[in-house]
């Protein structure tokens, strides 16, 4: 079994994979290794773990990704991100993550430490995720490295020819597969990658999606990373926002409309942010699996 993500994705082999975040409470360790173990029995391609702004979760993410590794035998890709570090401070990461036996890494700039309204890099540090991959690359060339895309364009980027332009520099620095942000419409997915491939970008662009839960959260959590929700969806959610169980067959529904298509059309598998749970995730998988398309 290959342990490089881009490896995976040869042939056509269609990789599923979910994303945890660490833990911060008793209750949420018990969370994340509860939902783990529902899906071991899935065998995902790989599963990433995410990393707190300014290094806040750090030890967590090294932890808990060893424990995803050894407890799931699960091929484990951390995030890594600019934010707080400076360059010794990430080689020192990537020296841990490297004896960690770890072979891939989701390489990214970082949001800014909560009560920072913009980013500043580390005096002696990055200001990119472009730099990052070159750094990782330049001293640690057999990791794998995973980059994110934003078919509805980065928060900060002033219009998607910029945001466009940006991804081209990382992918020109060394970057191996693309992860997107969440979306809900599929036609957003399929113009992004038109138009990473009119320019250039040729590496797989492995679409993120996260079945919306409720009405409230959907609305929260796309303020939070500007996706967009469609009106059908939103209404429909609005109709059963007082009914949970039928909030959720709402949303999963709607993933699995979106998943079944883009797969059929091309799509190199899927990647679920499943926000450490496991019953909306289990059941995707299990339709698709039902359906063929994975």
């Amino acid at each position: 079994m290959p342990r490089r993500i881009i490896s995976k994705m040869a042939d056509g082999h269609k990789v599923f994979s979910v994303e945890f975040f660490p833990p911060k409470t008793e209750e949420g360790a018990r969370q994340i290794l509860r939902t783990a173990n529902a899906l071991k029995a899935y065998q995902p391609d790989f599963v990433s773990i995410t990393y707190g702004a300014g290094g806040s979760s750090r030890e967590r993410t090294i932890e808990y990704g060893e424990l995803l590794r050894d407890l799931f035998n699960f091929e484990v890709m951390p995030h890594l991100t600019c934010v707080g570090h400076s360059k010794d401070e990430l080689a020192a990461i990537l020296e841990r993550f490297q004896k960690s036996n770890f072979h891939n890494i989701m390489t990214l700039r970082g949001d800014p430490p909560k009560g920072q309204d913009s980013f500043e890099p580390h005096p002696d540090g990055l200001a990119y995720a472009s730099d990052l991959v070159a750094f990782i690359k330049e001293r640690f060339p057999s990791f794998c490295l995973g980059v994110g895309g934003y078919p509805e364009k980065h928060p900060e980027a002033p219009d998607m020819e910029t945001d466009l332009a940006n991804l081209k520099i990382k992918v020109d620095a060394g970057a191996d597969f693309i992860t997107t942000q969440l979306f809900f419409r599929n036609a957003l997915y399929h113009d992004f990658v038109k138009s990473c491939r009119e320019r250039g970008i040729e590496i797989p662009v492995l679409p993120g999606i996260m079945a919306a839960m409720s009405f409230d959260q959907v609305q929260r959590f796309c303020n939070f990373c500007g996706s967009s929700v469609p009106r059908e969806l939103l209404g429909k959610l609005e109709l059963v926002k007082d009914d949970a169980s039928a909030s959720e067959a709402v949303g999963v529904d709607w993933a699995f409309q979106q998943i079944r298509e883009l797969l059929d059309h091309g799509a190199p598998g899927v990647h679920l942010y499943i926000l450490n749970r496991s019953k909306a995730a289990v059941e995707l998988i299990e339709r698709l699996r039902d359906a063929k398309a994975l």
